[in-house]
């Protein structure tokens, strides 16, 4: 549901506020010590990479790489 969702959001061009908090950078400035935390779209990045708003234009091509992404957690034995 997280990779229909994403693809959904990048593809709107109402501007809404949706698109603005995926596109939204933190400030600068100090960072807590320990290990940052996991942020929402960064399963999509690491599976599609830096560039997965403008691949998922492509219904296709998103909706290929969403089943390839699905397969990665599906056991085929099951």
């Amino acid at each position: 549901m997280k990779w229909q969702w994403g693809g959904h959001i990048a593809r709107r061009t109402d501007n809404r506020w949706g698109r603005k908090v995926l596109e939204w950078q933190p400030r600068t400035g100090r960072r807590s010590v320990g290990r940052p935390p996991t942020r929402w779209s960064d399963d999509l990045v690491r599976y599609a990479g830096s560039r997965w708003m403008q691949m998922a234009q492509d219904r296709a091509l998103w909706h290929s790489l969403g089943e390839a992404y699905v397969q990665q957690w599906t056991y085929e034995g099951l």
